[in-house]
């Protein structure tokens, strides 16, 4: 190949290697879209899919709501939901002291702490909590007492448990008119759940 044959090529080989560059730098490009196409392709998908598991979530707690508001809304009502009613627990007292026909009744509130067996309820987030009661009274007879807590449970004005009675006999004798026979000490634990706000971080144990 003579000098003239070189230099009459070198112009179709220069052009040669400029599309052969730019063909392989659209290859590279067409392969980058391609890659970014398919990232985001599955980011979109990654989003319906959360998306969708939200949306059946949402469905799901719409259910439970329904099917538990009444039960809810009773509780409300009690006072076993949100702060301590301690008034309508004072109330409920004074009715059932009239209704029990009995001869008053002393009481003693303790201030309010976690409730000592909620992690056998499992209760989650809810956070449940006990104001202890000493209630002392006295009857004409051992059956005033239940009669008495009967009453009592009757009112609705919260949730309690009674943790325990005692009960001891009075000295009486020479007296003929109406009076008590016994004396009555009783505790009681007034037992209320406290519902966290939404967004509010769950507390760990």
């Amino acid at each position: 190949m003579t000098r003239a044959d070189l230099e009459a090529v070198r112009n179709p080989l220069a052009a040669l290697v400029v599309v052969l560059a730019a063909a392989a730098a659209a290859v590279y490009y067409s392969h980058q879209l391609a890659a970014q196409a398919r990232r985001e392709l599955a980011q979109q998908q990654s989003r319906l899919k959360d998306a969708r598991a939200r949306l059946q979530r949402s469905g799901d707690e719409r259910t439970l709501i329904v099917q538990y508001l009444g039960a809810y809304r009773q509780l409300q009502k009690r006072g076993f939901i949100g702060e301590e009613q301690r008034i309508n627990w004072l109330d409920a007292l004074r009715v059932t002291n009239e209704q029990a026909d009995l001869f008053g009744v002393d009481y003693q509130i303790g201030t309010q702490k976690p409730y000592q067996y909620a992690a056998e309820f499992g209760a989650g987030p809810i956070e449940l909590r006990e104001s202890t009661m000493t209630l002392r009274f006295r009857l004409l007879h051992e059956g005033d007492l239940l009669r008495f807590l009967d009453l009592l449970a009757r009112q609705g004005a919260g949730i309690y448990t009674v943790d325990e009675c005692s009960m001891k006999r009075l000295d009486n004798r020479g007296v003929i008119r109406y009076q008590p026979n016994l004396a009555a000490e009783c505790e009681l634990a007034w037992i209320t759940a406290g519902i966290p706000a939404a967004g509010t971080p769950e507390k760990k144990p």
